[in-house]
């Protein structure tokens, strides 16, 4: 890795880290400490199509609550990075989920090959379990999120490292700041962690906190700040964030 690379390695991860950890404690939605495997795909949408697109998942929605389809998800659109993009997500408690019939589903099947499809350029599926022990336990409400993926060179010095940094933000705070996800399986491009930090709003992020390291460097010197962040910035070998805004219509998210 050349000398520019790795300059602008090192700034991604502070500025990163700055952010991720300077999330707000909020009440209502998520809940941390339940253990789960989260089912995400992502939707590029072909230029122009967006509205096309949303049309047909509400259509679908509608058709699939009045069969009654008991399923719940959230659709989540992405506001940087390149090409438009929809996220939808749901939760299961285990992987035999995935052998359960959905005779809603079933019904309403059309209407993804005719209204939805036809609109998406590329879709990709990824599969992620819940890190409880690092994760915040109070409830937060999640209108806007953002979302940093970490590919890791050694994954017990990252953990290692992210686990105390939680401890640290939680024994200041009263809570840890973010829900981490580990990443099952995946092609050479997909992350191997990630971690969600919500917000109420975009208005929320205009909140300033104490960057990462500020806090760790308060309750441990700068000396051994120093050397932690060292031991992250080897433990990873890229990193990246992107924003993402909770479509209600889109969602079927009964009591939340």
């Amino acid at each position: 890795m050349n000398k520019m690379k790795l300059k602008q390695k090192m700034f991604r991860m502070t500025m990163t880290l700055v952010f991720l950890f300077a999330g707000l404690i909020i009440t209502n939605v998520v809940q941390a400490q339940e253990s789960f495997i989260l089912s995400t795909t992502e939707f590029t949408i072909k230029k122009g199509h967006e509205r096309l697109f949303e049309n047909g998942v509400k259509a679908w929605k509608s058709c699939y609550l009045e069969n009654g389809g008991e399923w719940t998800w959230t659709m989540w659109r992405r506001y940087n990075g390149e090409g438009s993009v929809y996220v939808i997500s749901s939760r299961m408690a285990n992987w035999a989920e995935l052998d359960n019939d959905d005779e809603a589903g079933k019904e309403c099947r059309q209407i993804i090959y005719d209204q939805i499809i036809p609109h998406i350029e590329k879709t990709v599926d990824m599969f992620s379990k819940n890190i409880p022990e690092i994760s915040k336990a109070a409830d937060s409400e999640m209108g806007v999120i953002w979302v940093t993926f970490f590919q890791v060179e050694n994954s017990s010095v990252f953990r290692e490292t992210v686990d105390e940094i939680s401890n640290i933000i939680a024994e200041a705070e009263g809570d840890k700041r973010g829900y981490w996800y580990s990443v099952n399986g995946g092609g050479p491009e997909s992350p191997d962690y990630f971690v969600t930090v919500p917000f109420e709003n975009f208005a929320a992020l205009d909140v300033e906190r104490d960057g990462v390291w500020k806090m760790v460097e308060n309750a441990k010197g700068k000396d051994a700040t120093d050397k932690m962040r060292a031991k992250f910035r080897d433990s990873v070998s890229d990193i990246w964030a992107y924003m993402y805004k909770m479509l209600d219509e889109l969602s079927h998210n009964p009591g939340n």
